[in-house]
């Protein structure tokens, strides 16, 4: 086994290495080790660490959408039965508006939800059909202007609303009658009724796409 002394180190001849002591060679041959191997971690290792950090990172954005696309499979199902429901909805709701040939027979029924309250009509007149906000539908307005108790109004009011078809009431004004001993009262109103339009009358109201320019004119010659 190899003793190191100080004085191995002593005076070596750096041009004739071969005559170095046995112990200066051993230290010089660790000394290079280190400094190969530092050199190999500092040039290969270190540069397969930050590798390994940029492909860690990688792995979890990876992780992250596929938690993410995960979710949204999960939630698929739920969002399909919330869709079925409205679309369930939108249907019972169509079942609300009346045909056009429906109509009449709805004004009809306004018109007996008043008697059968008491009420006296002193004004029934539908304005015209026209088209609702977004055009999709057509709204009829009827202006009305019935007259009784205070009771029987509200009543009438009320039994509007309960009607199979929807009507809503615009504009609501109640007054008394001038000179009236039994109090009754006269309310104004605007009640309207709705209906989709049927295929005709959509295309008839799609908006036109404007003409194509006619093509230029060949130059004279």
């Amino acid at each position: 086994m190899a003793v190191f002394k100080l004085e191995d180190f002593q005076n070596i001849d750096p041009n004739n290495v071969g005559n170095w002591p046995i112990p200066v060679k051993a230290v010089v041959i660790l000394l290079v080790c280190i400094l190969a191997a530092g050199a190999g971690f500092y040039f290969i290792t270190q540069e397969q660490l930050i590798d390994l950090e940029k492909q860690q990172q990688e792995e979890k954005i990876k992780l992250d959408e596929f938690k993410t696309k995960q979710s949204e499979a999960n939630s698929l199902e739920k969002l399909k039965e919330q869709l079925k429901q409205i679309e369930d909805s939108f249907k019972e709701l169509l079942k609300k508006l009346p045909t056009e040939t429906e109509v009449p027979a709805l004004l009809v029924d306004i018109s007996q939800t008043g008697l059968a309250n008491g009420l006296n009509f002193e004004l029934f007149q539908p304005i015209g059909e026209r088209d609702g906000q977004g055009g999709f539908y057509k709204e009829l307005p009827i202006k009305l202007r019935v007259r009784g108790t205070y009771h029987a109004l509200g009543k009438f009011v009320s039994d509007i609303a309960l009607l199979q078809r929807i009507v809503t009431q615009h504009n609501i004004t109640i007054a008394p009658v001038p000179n009236n001993k039994t109090g009754d009262l006269t309310l104004d109103t605007t009640a309207k009724t709705y209906r989709y339009k049927n295929d005709e009358e959509e295309k008839a109201s799609a908006p036109k796409k404007p003409a194509a320019p006619p093509p230029p004119a060949a130059p004279k010659k």
